[in-house]
């Protein structure tokens, strides 16, 4: 089985998610991180996040601070290509990523993922990427209309393994993986193609916990597919944000009122113990059966040391016991 770090540093920051940042406070995070995270450090980043901006920083960041490409694990979730912007904004997610100078097209089968690896590998510089999957490929097929499409759009989502299993069988790449928010489909993948991990996003969280997800990492694991579980604020909407998984909140709308009552709940019991939100998050992200590394995110370089110090939090069975109960 592949051996991580516990934390593992996202990077959908890194390409302006929800906000700009400049280049030295991105090299600042990833200074914090590679400070503070045990070696080696792991990220993980993909052509979507920014239309390939959080990459090319990333390789920028990674390049001043003079990190060896021998000493760094860097993951590319393929499927998205950069492309001219012919816009006032990104068309892929309208609103989402802020003062982005491409666009992104999604690109999956054989030849679409072998050109997301060299165009990954190319903005990251004097880098590239060891691990590789392909990106929110639930999205891709889900976007079917009917049986027959479905079929035609899951057999590209194979045809894009064949080409990353291509990638390692030449020792290109060392391990394959897949990153999706529908863990059913994470589910059905696994029995068709040989993973070495899975990382699931928006699935597994406090607020959002299926029984049937629980036994789906513990039988992974199981199986010695290394199990990540990401995106435990739901796109930052549990620790106060206006997005939840990357979606803005309509407070209007019934369901966006039953979100935010049950965060002013939450809130409140994280207060009661003296908690934080984002320390409750965390560790109970980390304790679902089978995971072994948890993909924390943040913009703000003086972050990155608490959220790595969140991981040892002690928290006492009551909270959990009231948590359960909201």
């Amino acid at each position: 089985m592949l051996q991580l770090s516990e934390v593992i540093m996202g990077t959908s920051g890194l390409g302006n998610l929800y906000q700009e940042l400049s280049q030295p406070t991105k090299t600042a995070i990833v200074k914090e991180f590679i400070t503070h995270s045990a070696a080696p450090p792991a990220f993980d980043s993909a052509g979507k996040y920014g239309a390939g901006l959080a990459l090319e920083c990333l390789g920028q960041a990674l390049h001043e601070l003079a990190v060896s490409p021998d000493d760094v694990i860097i993951s590319n979730k393929l499927g998205w290509l950069r492309v001219p912007l012919e816009h006032a904004e990104p068309t892929f997610e309208p609103g989402v990523w802020k003062n982005l100078q491409y666009d992104a097209i999604q690109r999956i089968g054989y030849e679409g993922i072998m050109e997301c690896y060299e165009q990954g590998n190319q903005l990251l510089g004097n880098y590239k990427a060891n691990f590789v999957s392909v990106h929110d490929p639930d999205e891709y097929v889900a976007k079917a209309i009917d049986k027959s499409h479905e079929e035609n759009l899951y057999n590209d989502i194979l045809l894009a393994y064949k080409a990353l299993n291509d990638l390692k069988k030449i020792g290109q790449v060392r391990a394959i993986g897949v990153g999706a928010k529908d863990w059913r489909f994470i589910k059905r993948l696994s029995g068709d193609v040989q993973l070495d991990w899975v990382m699931f996003a928006n699935s597994y969280t406090i607020y959002d916990h299926p029984v049937e997800l629980a036994l789906l990492m513990h039988d992974l694991q199981s199986r010695g597919i290394f199990v990540i579980n990401s995106a435990v604020f739901n796109g930052g909407f549990l620790t106060g944000g206006d997005y939840y998984n990357y979606k803005p909140v309509d407070k209007e709308d019934e369901y966006g009122q039953a979100l935010l009552t049950w965060r002013a709940r939450f809130f409140a019991v994280c207060s009661k113990y003296d908690l934080s939100p984002a320390t409750a998050c965390i560790r109970f992200g980390l304790s679902a059966p089978g995971v072994k590394s948890i993909a924390l995110n943040t913009s703000r370089p003086e972050q990155v040391a608490k959220n790595l110090m969140m991981t040892k939090a002690e928290i006492p069975q009551a909270f959990w016991k009231e948590i359960l109960l909201l």
